[in-house]
């Protein structure tokens, strides 16, 4: 699903670490959706929801393996601070493509509260639900504090006590005899650790868990954690063999200039953010370096070294070096724009250059695409 097989007996040649990496072989590689469900400048909320479910409607039948939605707070350039309601309702308006959250901040959450809400998507969406799960807040101190109910809560690092809780509630072995999380009997979707360390990715790689890498924000070289991930992998009832996802931000046009002036709204965004002045998704024209100052410059520069950018052909070999080097069976890419129409075209472009297909429909009684006997909709 989602999927193309290439052959990739090529010499690839990094400029900018100065390493040559030779892949050999037949690769399979999977492309995913994180929509962040961006709030633009001159857009309301409600007009932002409704453009993104029109957007998972469009992107349902491009071949896209999975799209998720990322929980984060007190952002204005974000909308998507609950993505259990946006995962029931993208669900409930596709037929091919897998739905899930990348991620639910367990922190800010009860086990019991996380395991009842999607063993029930997973009721509703049998075998087309995925759980990300995430150690961050999501968001700044101060609403971190206000969603845990006191500021104190914000030193207790007892993400592995939670995450073991939510799985226990999944196998129907709960921590407390006298609870049970319901839907009974129905388990929980596949659970994906998220990360921008190796902390996850070995925690992910101990518990049978697939693995997601944030390098759409995180600065950090991918590989190292990526590879851990691979090589510690213990098999699980959920994940009988390993699964990683490099999560790119991208930026893909008809023209290279087109691509980096779209690119340029996600930068002056990012600089405000770092800055203490978050904002909504401010347009291309705001983002003229003679309107920013020395510091915003900086960091918009420092943004774009996370980014990949250009025509769809070179966007695609720029992905395909990242997924060969970190040898990810899987990339999720987010793409942030001012305007809606070209964030969908992005998404069309790149469909069309690694001639993506769609999955056959996903009706009622489906199977993890990771359980074991069950070949994988790739």
């Amino acid at each position: 699903m989602g999927g193309i097989r290439l052959e990739v007996i090529a010499s690839l040649q990094s400029r900018r670490e100065g390493t040559k990496l030779l892949a050999v072989g037949l690769m399979t590689l999977s492309l995913s959706i994180l929509d962040l469900v961006p709030v633009s400048e001159g857009s309301a909320s409600a007009e932002t929801l409704g453009e993104s479910l029109r957007f998972v409607r469009s992107i349902d039948t491009l071949g896209y393996r999975r799209i998720w939605y990322a929980e984060h707070h007190n952002m204005p350039s974000i909308a998507s601070t609950t993505p259990a309601i946006l995962i029931a309702r993208a669900a409930a308006a596709t037929r091919h493509i897998r739905v899930g959250a990348g991620g639910i901040m367990l922190p800010n959450h009860a086990p019991l509260q996380v395991a009842e809400s999607f063993k029930l998507l997973e009721a509703l969406h049998p075998g087309r639900i995925d759980l990300g799960i995430g150690r961050a807040p999501g968001t700044d101190p101060a609403a971190a504090a206000a969603l845990r109910g006191a500021r104190a809560a914000l030193s207790v690092d007892d993400f592995p006590e939670q995450l073991a809780s939510l799985m226990a509630f999944g196998a129907d072995q709960p921590p407390t005899r006298r609870v049970r999380a319901f839907p009974d009997d129905v388990g929980l979707p596949p659970i994906w650790l998220l990360g921008s360390s190796d902390y996850s990715s070995r925690l992910a790689a101990r518990l049978g868990t697939g693995f997601a890498f944030a390098a759409h924000f995180s600065p950090d070289a991918p590989e190292p954690p990526m590879l851990a991930y691979r090589e510690l992998f213990c098999a699980s009832s959920g994940f009988p063999r390993p699964h990683a996802i490099l999560t790119l931000s991208v930026i893909c046009a008809d023209s290279s200039a087109e691509a980096e002036r779209l690119a340029t709204s996600m930068q002056l965004a990012w600089a405000r953010l770092r800055a203490g002045r978050p904002s909504r998704i401010p347009p291309p024209s705001a983002a003229d370096a003679r309107n920013l100052s020395a510091e915003e410059r900086a960091v918009a520069r420092a943004y774009r070294t996370m980014q990949v950018v250009g025509t769809a052909q070179e966007v695609q070999a720029q992905i395909l070096t990242l997924a060969a080097r970190t040898q990810a069976d899987e990339v999720m890419i987010t793409t942030v724009t001012h305007d809606p129409a070209a964030r969908l075209r992005s998404y069309q472009l790149l469909a069309e250059a690694f001639a993506l297909t769609p999955a056959g429909y996903f009706g009622c009684g489906g199977r993890s695409e990771f359980e074991s006997g069950t070949p994988s909709k790739k």
